[in-house]
Parts: structure tokens; C-alpha cells; sequence
């Protein structure tokens, strides 16, 4: 007994090994590129300051173009971590992360309307998949107990793209006339070049599975294959066809469509927001950026919560309720400093309820299952992305004010909230 005691305390060892390094290894340089994937689409909120006038784009123009990138994203969303699957997660992964820098950066070309929805639609197309296969990447790469915490690791991209985005887009935006490009347009090549490097490091700097890893030894590979296989999930689904028309896989969709529209019918729209108070561009760009300093860190304090108390879905319907929440004090906003607080709460909410979230189908979901599955529920939950900016962008036109959009997402967001306590009836392994 002694002998076998001394024997599992070594493999534990190893594996805890095995986890920090990988978790070196893969998590920030993923990080990373979420971060320059994020700046993208909080840039575009920033350019439309002065890039809507410069080329004649309208409101609703604006909000359709920005929303058009998810539908060759979502299109494409299942197709593309299929593929991954195939070819192999550090291939694919490099893959998409160059070949949207370069289509990204070519949003500096466009001219008017036309342009304008191509770029985004082939933008869709060239990121499609990057998440879904990152999450199913890392889901293959650590256990259940440890995944709440590094998918939130690398989720923390989303408020920190927006924390630094605002006052970089800010900055940026002050490059006006240099070199006689425009300000948006400086904007759009500074945020998206650096993806291509970053795609061309993840070729190198990634392996697809343990006994691939160059920072593992055999030993430690070995222990973490162990530990990974021994894994027991709640009813597993692993093939495409039970994972996609699963009743779990279903509602989770829908919530993630909730909090995604929500999310980005917030982000892109915040800088036009606070405009509406008279700030300066500058100015403007600070000020989007504190919601996301406490988003971010609120992210990161529950994701560590979870991970240790359990609880997954009762945080989950918490944290979407906080987010209604705050929506619902922003509409009653009458100065910068209250749209500010109440536009704070809800990001963390929001923000807190995507780190929960992408810990659950993991649970359940495995092999080509786990790639489909995965990929199903991102491309439908992100169609909220083109629904938020859009519906803003409408109301906005047919209202003359924010409130109605506000209000509208407030409700979407209830509706999240449901649904996650509904999640109790079907995943009963709290």
C-alpha cells in the first residue's frame, strides 16, 4: 500500500507538471492572439468616428456592415473545426490567425458601402473557427477541474482587447493625415498586422497532442495522456450528428446568442454612446476602457470561484442576470458617469458568464462530437454578434436614442437567464 501511495503521488507530480508547463506554454501565446482577434472588432467601433462620414455610411449601414462579418463567420464555423480536426489544431489554428490579419488590414482600402460589407464578409470567412477551435484545443489539453480557469485565461482577451483597445484606437485615430492616410485607416493596419506574426509563431511554438510536445517530457506526456483519458462525462455525445440535435448543445446555444448579442451591442456601440455626452475622441477612449478593467478582473475572481466551489450553472444564470441588470440601469443613464457605472455592471456579467459558459459542453462532449458540437453552438450563439450591432444600429435610426436598444438587450438577457436555470433539468452534475 505504501509502495502504490508513493507510486500515484509521482504520476500526480508528473501531471501537475505536465499541466503548469503546458499552461506556459499554450495559454498566454493564445491569449495573445484572442487579444489582436478582439482589437479588430473593438477598433471598429472607434473608426466609425470618423470613418462614417469619410466614406458615407449611415447608422444603419454601419451596424449591418459590422454585423455582416458573422455571416460567413457562423457559415463557416462548423466546416472549419471539422477541418481543424483533420489537419490539426496548431496548423489550422496559424492558418486563420494569418490569413485574417491580412484581410483585416484591408479594411483601410474601402471606399463606401460595398466595399465596406465585402471586407467584413470576408473577414467572417477568414476567422471562422478561431474560437471554437482554440476552446476545443484547450478542452483536449486539461481536465475539467483546471478548464474553467484556462479557458477564462484565455477568454480574458475579450476585456483586455477592450481595456487597451480604447485608448490605443484613441491614440491611433490621431495619426490623421500622416503619410496622407486617415486616422481609422492607420487604425485598422496598427491592430491587424501583428496577427501574421502571431499566426506564424503558433505554427512553431504549438504541438496537437502531449507526445508531440517539445516541453513535456516522456514521462510527463504519459501522465497527462492518463489523466486526460480517465476523464468520466455526463451522458458523452461523440459523434457530429447526437451532438448538434442534443438538448444541452441546443440551449447553450441560444445563451451564448443571448449574451454575444448583448456583449456586442454594447462594444461596438460604446464609443457612439458615450459621444452622445460631448467627450473628445481622446477622451472617449478612456473612458471604454474602464468597464473592461472590471470586467476583466470580475472574469478572472469567478472563473477561480467556480473552479474551486463547482456550482457552474447557478453561477451561470447569476452572472446573466447581472448583465440584464446593468443593461436595464443603463437605460435610465442621464449624465456619462451613470451610463458608465451601469454600462460596468453589465460587462461583468457578461463578460463573467462567457468564462463559465465554455466550461460546460466539454462535459459532455468528445472527439468529432466535441469539434462539431463546439462549433454549432459558436455559430449559432454568434449570430448575436451580427443581431446586437444591428439591432442598435436600427433602433438607433428609428428612435433618435440608445434606450430602446438597451432595453431590447436587457430582455435578451433575462431570456439567458432562464434558459441557464433550465440547464438544470438536462446536466444534473453540479
Amino acid at each position: 500500500m505504501i509502495a502504490q501511495n508513493g507510486e500515484g503521488t509521482a504520476v500526480e507530480a508528473l501531471q501537475q507538471s505536465a499541466l503548469r508547463k503546458t499552461a506556459y506554454r499554450l495559454v498566454p501565446l493564445l491569449t495573445l492572439a484572442y487579444v489582436f482577434n478582439y482589437l479588430d472588432r473593438t477598433c471598429i467601433g472607434f473608426a466609425a468616428l470618423t470613418m462614417n462620414r469619410d466614406i458615407g455610411l449611415s447608422a444603419t449601414q454601419f451596424g449591418l456592415g459590422s454585423g455582416m462579418f458573422f455571416w460567413t463567420y457562423c457559415l463557416f464555423e462548423i466546416p472549419s473545426n471539422l477541418a481543424l480536426r483533420r489537419v490539426g489544431a496548431r496548423v489550422w489554428i496559424a492558418r486563420i490567425m494569418i490569413t485574417w490579419g491580412l484581410v483585416s488590414a484591408g479594411t483601410a482600402l474601402i471606399t463606401g458601402s460595398t466595399s465596406f460589407f465585402a471586407v467584413r464578409l470576408l473577414l467572417g470567412l477568414a476567422e471562422a473557427g478561431f474560437f471554437p477551435g482554440v476552446a476545443y484545443f484547450l478542452s483536449a489539453w486539461f481536465p475539467q477541474q483546471q478548464r474553467t480557469r484556462m479557458l477564462a485565461w484565455f477568454l480574458l482577451a475579450i476585456p483586455v482587447s477592450s481595456l487597451i483597445g480604447g485608448p490605443i484606437c484613441g491614440t491611433l485615430l490621431q495619426l490623421d493625415g500622416v503619410l496622407g492616410l486617415a486616422g481609422w485607416k492607420w487604425l485598422f493596419i496598427a491592430v491587424s498586422l501583428p496577427c501574421v506574426v502571431l499566426g506564424v509563431l503558433t505554427l512553431y511554438l504549438l504541438a496537437d497532442r502531449p507526445q508531440e510536445a517539445s516541453w513535456l517530457t516522456r514521462a510527463e506526456a504519459d501522465a497527462l495522456d492518463a489523466l486526460l483519458a480517465g476523464e468520466t462525462r455526463e451522458r458523452p455525445r461523440s459523434r457530429f450528428w447526437d451532438a448538434v440535435t442534443d438538448s444541452r448543445v441546443l440551449i447553450l446555444a441560444l445563451i451564448q446568442f443571448g449574451f454575444t448579442l448583448s456583449s456586442y451591442g454594447i462594444g461596438i456601440w460604446l464609443p457612439l454612446i458615450f459621444k452622445g455626452y460631448q467627450v473628445s475622441n481622446l477622451a472617449n477612449g478612456f473612458l471604454s476602457a474602464v468597464p473592461y478593467v472590471f470586467a476583466s478582473v470580475g472574469m478572472m475572481l469567478w472563473a477561480f470561484r467556480v473552479d474551486r466551489k463547482g456550482g457552474r450553472i447557478t453561477n451561470l444564470a447569476v452572472t446573466c442576470l447581472l448583465g440584464a441588470l446593468g443593461l436595464g440601469g443603463a437605460v435610465f443613464a442621464d449624465s456619462v458617469n451613470v451610463s458608465l457605472i451601469a454600462v460596468t455592471v453589465a460587462l461583468v456579467g457578461i463578460t463573467a458568464a462567457r468564462g463559465i459558459f465554455w466550461a460546460l459542453p466539454a462535459r459532455f462532449l468528445t472527439g468529432v462530437g466535441a469539434a462539431g458540437g463546439l462549433a454549432f453552438i459558436n455559430s449559432i450563439g454568434t449570430l448575436g454578434g451580427f443581431a446586437g450591432p444591428f439591432l442598435m444600429g436600427a433602433l438607433k435610426d428609428a428612435t433618435g436614442s440608445f434606450v430602446a436598444g438597451l432595453l431590447a438587450m436587457a430582455c435578451v438577457m433575462l431570456a439567458a437567464t432562464a434558459l441557464s436555470v433550465s440547464l438544470r433539468a438536462v446536466m444534473t452534475q453540479e
